[in-house]
């Protein structure tokens, strides 16, 4: 879902003819989707056909980062409230679950999947 920007990609064809008549050159302009983050589909593929060169993501990947993290607290939360205890034992460590390292991990699966699908949408791949 679109965040706070009303972004009407339809407008670039519109620039795109007009650059068009005056410089007698197919889609003469290279355009740049800054704040593309949150777009529905059809508006970058709209954006795309009309001479978007480059969309800006990074809110998108921020989130995904951030999911990654929060998926995994709320998954492992029952091994997350101490060093010892956890639902397999009063006694048992919890080091393996809150050792960066996994869930780093989880946050950059998280937005590689989350790049992936930009890159699908922005047929970089």
């Amino acid at each position: 879902k679109a965040g706070n920007v009303v972004l009407k990609p339809e407008l670039l064809g519109e620039f795109q003819k007009y650059a068009e008549e005056k410089l007698g050159k197919s889609k003469p302009l290279f355009f740049v989707f800054h704040g593309g983050s949150g777009s529905e589909k059809d508006k970058i593929a709209t954006a795309l056909s009309n001479g978007v060169v480059k969309m800006n993501v990074d809110t998108d990947t921020q989130w995904a980062y951030w999911e990654g993290l929060m998926n995994f607290y709320k998954k492992k939360e029952g091994y997350l409230q101490g060093q010892i205890g956890n639902p397999e034992g009063e006694d048992k460590p919890n080091k393996s679950y809150y050792d960066p390292r996994k869930w780093v991990r989880e946050s950059e699966l998280s937005m590689v999947k989350r790049v992936k699908e930009s890159c699908t949408d922005l047929k970089n791949v």
